[in-house]
């Protein structure tokens, strides 16, 4: 169980360097040890009887985990985090610790498309009543509040399109109702947007992306405030989830650098949306710090930044978007985002329920990496003259 260690009020940069590790702890070591265990031995039978010692088993933790989480905690102002082996598994877990057969929960119509295939087949499965609903809904999410609604799954900004919610109104009328709320919190990272500060109760992280930085980890984190915390921790457990130690002190690592990173990230992307807004061929820009955006003032008055991942609607149909990516040369064509190397990906929309519409063209999504601006635009201007050819 990873807490807070109370250090006071520092900025981000600060927290991210430093956080939870004392290397006065491990003979002045700059970075925890990597400990690679299962078994833990006990001085004593009485010892072992009463589990009286930090460390048990491998699955309660190590101090490799144990410094991570804490690091998270700070960042997150969460009473607990616990680590799991992927993005997925960190939105799982707690859905299966939060929900019980007969329940009713809500999920935003724009969650990635894995936590939908989750919610459709698992969670059905158990006997979930699962319902979606419109990310633009706001405070009128009370005319969806059934009796059994157990909790509401929210992600801001959507998957895939970027549409902005309103979380505070959102959190508000649920924790009056005594409904948990649950945020994947992946595209802006605890650096520029915190949830629990905003009435969530459980913050969501693929540290796969940002965290982690490099395209080469999976991992995840769920960070709980103090009334979830016990049934997350508890759940953890219950299901075995645990991450090995090599990929977390990778993503640990990565965090010391992730403010810097995102802060190139951030600028670049907005240099190359704003490039794009203006370029003949790109029909939108999705991308909630523009001014053009929908969500802008959501944005804007809840968030202190926005990350490298947005996407554009390309006009034409497939054989243009084809033509689009296949002249990419410093993008790569790939799933995740998050690492230092630009990406980019069609993608499909067709899950959509309840917020479906037509966007006028081809949805291109595109993580803008630390490649310098000027090569990225003059990549991108020569796949859309491929695209306008085709």
């Amino acid at each position: 169980m990873n807490r807070p260690t109370g250090k006071g009020t520092k900025g981000i940069n600060t927290l991210l360097t430093h956080s939870g590790y004392n290397p006065r702890d491990y003979h002045g070591f700059v970075n925890p040890p990597v400990v690679h265990g299962s078994t833990v031995l006990f001085p004593d039978a009485r010892t072992m009887k009463a589990r009286n010692q930090r460390y048990t088993y491998g699955t309660r933790g190590t101090p490799t985990s144990d410094a991570l989480a804490a690091a998270v905690n700070e960042l997150e102002g969460s009473a607990g985090t616990i680590i799991v082996p992927s993005g997925l598994a960190a939105i799982t877990v707690p859905l299966l610790g939060f929900l019980s057969a007969g329940d009713h929960a809500l999920f935003v119509d724009t969650i990635y498309f894995p936590t939908r295939r989750f919610a459709d087949t698992m969670l059905r499965r158990l006997g979930v009543e699962v319902e979606y609903y419109d990310p633009e809904i706001g405070a009128e999410i009370l005319d969806l509040l059934k009796p059994n609604t157990k909790l509401i799954f929210t992600e801001s900004p959507g998957s895939n399109t970027f549409e902005m919610q309103d979380i505070p109104a959102i959190t508000a009328i649920a924790r009056e109702a005594g409904i948990i709320t649950m945020l994947d919190n992946t595209w802006a990272t605890p650096v520029y947007f915190k949830p629990l500060d905003y009435g969530v109760d459980i913050s969501i992280h693929a540290a796969t992306k940002y965290p982690a930085g490099h395209s080469d980890v999976l991992l995840g984190t769920v960070s709980a405030n103090e009334a979830c915390w016990e049934t997350l921790w508890e759940s953890y457990l219950t299901l075995g989830t645990c991450a090995g130690p090599d990929d977390v002190y990778q993503v640990l690592r990565g965090l010391r650098t992730m403010g810097v990173r995102l802060e190139r990230h951030q600028a670049t992307a907005f240099e190359v949306a704003r490039w794009l807004e203006g370029q003949s061929g790109v029909a939108r820009v999705l991308h909630p710090g523009l001014e053009s955006h929908p969500g802008h003032a959501i944005w804007k008055r809840d968030f202190s930044g926005a990350s490298g991942l947005f996407s554009i609607v390309l006009e034409g149909g497939e054989k243009q978007a084809h033509a689009f990516l296949d002249a990419l040369e410093i993008f790569g064509l790939g799933a995740s985002w998050g690492g230092y190397e630009c990406l980019a990906a069609q993608v499909s929309l067709a899950d959509r329920t309840v917020s479906a519409r037509n966007y006028g063209g081809e949805i291109i999504r595109l993580q803008i990496g630390l490649e310098d601006a000027a090569d990225i635009i003059a990549d991108l201007a020569g796949a859309l003259e491929a695209a306008a050819s085709a």
